[in-house]
């Protein structure tokens, strides 16, 4: 029943080659579907869309999630730098 909800809602807000192109990406990688028609129906509900979404509109949408997730997996990498020729634990027992 849900899905049927958001299926009525993305065929109102986009356009037939709009809705082919989220059918296909949903078979690659539901989940990027699902992110993606969550976003759509936000924007609807809350009138930031003024007309039906084409399907440059979706992939300008797709390219700016993208970058957005990649911009966040760069920002949360941990870089472990070694010195080298580094200490060694024994080394302290050297001074005593």
């Amino acid at each position: 029943m849900e899905s049927e909800r958001r299926s009525a809602i993305l065929n109102q807000i986009l356009e037939p080659e709009a809705v082919d192109r989220l059918n296909r990406i949903r078979l690659v990688k539901e989940s990027r579907a699902a992110d993606i028609e969550s976003r759509l129906i936000m924007l609807a509900q809350t009138g930031q869309l003024r007309q039906k979404v084409t399907e440059e509109q979706l992939k300008d949408l797709l390219n700016a999630i993208s970058e957005n997730q990649r911009k966040a997996e760069e920002e949360s990498k941990i870089v472990i730098s070694r010195r080298k020729g580094g200490w060694d634990d024994d080394d302290d027992l050297l001074d005593l």
